[in-house]
């Protein structure tokens, strides 16, 4: 809670008095039989400044970058391929991104009935993924619910840091909140170089949550065979035939977090592959 200061309602304390129903009390006067007479009754509760900037409170208090703050489903864009010069290939790429939004508007939605089967969403870099995850992880908490986001890479830096002795962070102040949180968001699973230390404190995240059925919500450009070769256009502007060309990601998934993890994913999460090119550097580049 936090309460404008300049608030004329309340002056900056965050609370004011309200009328109730009245009630009654015994007079003071002995009777037979007793008599009573009314009294007003007052309540304090919450001033409406409270809840200015309450979103923007809740999405930093989440972690969100600011980059993504304002991903939401409704500007997840699902139609970026179809037609000339993609062909059937960028009508795929688009029924790809809709089935993806699809399924992750479903989890926020049906979120806690639906169970604690949190959400895996594969794919190559820029179709979206980090912003289905927010999307979901922000429907969440303006339905009332708690998460956090975690860049992958950056987790890890802050669990190594707080070995430092100059640093008055610990390894569990640090864990604590990752362990516990009723949703988490780890972005971009994998990015790092597996090592035996790192591959052991992400066992230990994920398992730890499994086992207390919290909700988790991962993002990885990573596919789970070894040599997939992902799509990607060469120029949108190229004639129809020529713009579509392919790489291919040389590690699994498996090969990033090891066998052990992959295993727990599939346990604890639903897999969702994208299948679609980076939208961000071929599409958007071509048209500026």
């Amino acid at each position: 809670m936090m309460a404008r200061a300049d608030c004329p309602k309340c002056g900056g304390t965050g609370w004011v008095t309200v009328d109730m129903a009245g009630g009654f009390a015994p007079m003071v006067e002995p009777q037979s039989p007793p008599r009573y007479a009314p009294v007003a009754l007052r309540e304090a509760a919450l001033c409406d400044c409270t809840d200015e900037g309450r979103d923007e409170r809740l999405l930093a208090a989440a972690r969100i970058p600011r980059r993504y703050t304002a991903c939401d489903f409704d500007n997840f864009e699902v139609d970026n391929y179809a037609g000339h010069p993609h062909g059937p290939e960028g009508e795929a790429w688009d029924a790809s991104l809709k089935q993806a939004r699809l399924v992750t508007q479903a989890l926020a939605r049906d979120y806690p009935l639906a169970g604690e089967c949190g959400l895996l969403l594969m794919g190559p870099c820029g179709t979206g993924k980090t912003h289905l995850a927010v999307a979901a992880l922000r429907a969440l908490i303006e339905r009332g619910h708690t998460g956090l986001f975690y860049d992958y890479r950056e987790l890890l830096k802050q669990i190594q840091d707080s070995y430092n002795p100059a640093n008055q962070a610990t390894e569990m102040s640090v864990l604590e909140p990752v362990l516990r949180a009723e949703v988490v968001l780890l972005d971009d699973l994998g990015a790092s170089k597996p090592s035996d230390w790192a591959l052991e404190t992400v066992g230990h995240i994920l398992t730890t949550r499994y086992n207390e059925k919290r909700v988790t919500l991962i993002t990885t450009n990573y596919l789970d065979t070894a040599g997939s070769v992902v799509a990607t256009p060469r120029s949108p502007r190229l004639p129809s035939g020529q713009g579509v060309a392919s790489v291919r990601v040389e590690d699994a998934l498996a090969d990033r977090v090891g066998h052990r993890i992959r295993s727990r994913l599939y346990e604890m999460c639903r897999t969702v592959q994208i299948e679609a090119p980076d939208y961000r550097k071929e599409i958007r580049q071509a048209r500026s």
